[in-house]
Order: structure tokens, then C-alpha cells, then sequence
């Protein structure tokens, strides 16, 4: 297991060197003048342009500035903002207001999707599946900008039972975004859940179970739940990563001054040093809790090893 983990990281070092390297191209190919657009209405000099275009290295060529900013990384330097605000800082303020925002997102995806995808699994075609079934379908179709400015509405504004905007009331203002933010993947958590206790219901280690006389809630929970549970654990798993750099819509409606906020404002702003920093970190998160997930398949099912 030891050495799988440990290959497993060191293959992470060229995906990030290369997906760094496509972030930084699709930013370098961005159009219009940065500097330009950091002055605003008042135009600068072209004294002052051009020393600021050469301060940040935006006259040399894409291989040249990819080539100093991993030089930079040598020395854990990310580089700086247009503002001179090092990405580092700007990294170490946002995530963890985001990590909150995905914890929060997390439990309440793996909670309410797994119940409700158990109880529908086990009364297949029943009152509850059926409900399931519809109101997973409904919230996948319906986009989380318009979800969000929804559920703020209804559930922030007029009744009242939740913050509409910022974190000052801690972490309970996590919760409306957080319930938006995991609306789409708790349908799929419930939907995924549903169909894999289906299909273990009537599996012959079930039928067994049930001829040694074991009792309905042992066999649900002990047998037909933790074999059911692997791809549901796939998808969560891939899903934090997602889910941590995917809050820009969220984090944006609800005023959340997170790391999906900075990435929004750092593409205006064509601040490519921030955008690579922030984004080949939410690349390793999703490569790092993948690697999670199959660590914990030998702990679901102790027939999978790895050599």
C-alpha cells in the first residue's frame, strides 16, 4: 500500500507542471491589455505602461514567462497581483472560508443523498423511490445560478431562516450556500446510492443473509450498504475536489469572500500568476482526494489489495 501511495504522489508532479503550463497558456491567451484594464478610465503614461508591462514580464514570450514563474516556484515564490499582494497570502486569507463552504457542502451531500438513496433502494418503485426519483431530476435540471437566487430569495429573504450574504454569523452562514453548492451532486450522491442498493438487494450474498435469518437492518447495513457504498464513495471523493473549485458561482451570489471569488476576479483581471497559483492548487486537491478514495476501497472491500 506504502508504495503504491507513494507512486501515486510522485505521478502528481508532472500532471500539475502540465496542467500549470495550460492555465497559464489559456490566461497568456486571453485578449486585451491587463495593465490597460488595471488603470481603468484614467489612462496611464506610456512610461508607466511599459515599466509595469516589464516589471510583471507581460513583453516576453509564453515559454519565457512560464520559465520564470517555475523558477519562482523553486523558492515556494507564486508570484504577486498586479497590486504586488503575494498569491501565497492571497491563497492562505481565501481557502480556508472555502474549505468551510465545502465541508459544509460535503456532509450535507454524503448525508441527505445516502439516506435518501438507501430509503429509496430498499422500497424500490415505492412512494419514497418514486419521490426520489422526481425531485433529483427536478434539482439537476434547474442551474445553481438560478437555484441560488432562489433559495436566497425564498429561504434568505422571505422566511428568514437563513443569512443571505457574508459569513459574519460563522458557520451557520455556510449552510444556504453550502445546500446550493451540494444541490447538484446530492441528486446524483441519492440517485447513484438508489440504484447500487437495487442491484446488492438482490445479489446470492443478500439472499443468504436472509435464509441464515439475519435480521433486515443487519443485512442493509452490514452487507447490502458498505458493498454498495464504493462508487458512491468514487464520486464524493472526486467530488470535494470538484466542489472546492467549483464554488465561484456560490461564493459569488452569497457575497463569500472564498478562493472561488478570487479565481473570478483574478480572470478579469487577467492576474495570471493568481489564477495558476489558486488553480493547479484545486488540481492537486482533486488528484489528492482521489488518491484518498482508492486507499479506502481496500477499506470498503478487503478483496481489493494493492500491490
Amino acid at each position: 500500500m506504502g508504495r503504491y501511495v507513494a507512486r501515486r504522489l510522485l505521478l502528481t508532479i508532472p500532471v500539475l507542471i502540465g496542467a500549470s503550463f495550460l492555465i497559464f497558456a489559456m490566461v497568456y491567451a486571453l485578449p486585451g491589455d491587463p495593465i490597460r484594464a488595471l488603470a481603468g478610465d484614467r489612462p496611464l503614461a506610456p512610461a508607466v505602461v511599459a515599466q509595469l508591462r516589464a516589471q510583471f514580464n507581460l513583453d516576453d514570450p509564453l515559454v519565457i514567462q512560464y520559465g520564470k514563474y517555475v523558477a519562482g516556484l523553486t523558492h515556494l515564490d507564486l508570484g504577486t497581483d498586479f497590486h504586488q499582494r503575494p498569491v501565497l497570502e492571497i491563497i492562505t486569507d481565501r481557502l480556508p472560508v472555502t474549505v468551510k463552504l465545502t465541508v459544509v457542502a460535503v456532509l450535507l451531500e454524503a448525508s441527505i443523498g445516502l439516506v435518501a438513496g438507501v430509503f429509496a433502494g430498499i422500497r424500490r418503485n415505492g412512494y419514497f423511490d418514486n419521490l426520489v426519483l422526481v425531485s433529483t431530476t427536478l434539482i439537476i435540471s434547474i442551474p445553481i445560478l438560478v437555484l441560488a437566487f432562489v433559495s436566497q430569495y425564498v429561504l434568505g429573504l422571505k422566511f428568514g431562516w437563513f443569512p443571505i450574504a457574508g459569513i459574519q454569523q460563522g458557520w451557520y452562514s455556510y449552510l444556504l450556500p453550502g445546500l446550493v453548492l451540494a444541490s447538484g451532486s446530492l441528486a446524483y450522491v441519492a440517485r447513484l446510492t438508489r440504484t447500487s442498493i437495487a442491484e446488492n438487494m438482490n445479489a446470492d450474498y443478500v439472499r443468504t443473509a436472509k435464509a441464515k435469518g439475519l435480521p433486515r437492518r443487519t443485512i442493509i447495513v452490514r452487507h447490502t450498504l458498505r458493498n454498495s457504498l464504493i462508487p458512491v464513495i468514487t464520486f464524493i471523493g472526486a467530488d470535494v475536489g470538484a466542489l472546492l473549485g467549483g464554488a465561484i458561482v456560490t461564493e459569488a451570489v452569497f457575497n463569500i469572500p472564498g478562493i472561488g471569488r478570487a479565481v473570478f476576479d483574478a480572470v478579469r483581471g487577467q492576474e495570471g500568476a493568481v489564477v495558476v497559483g489558486i488553480v493547479t492548487l484545486m488540481v492537486f486537491f482533486f488528484i489528492f482526494f482521489n488518491l484518498i478514495v482508492d486507499v479506502l476501497y481496500a477499506v470498503l472491500d478487503p478483496r481489493i489489495r494493492y500491490d
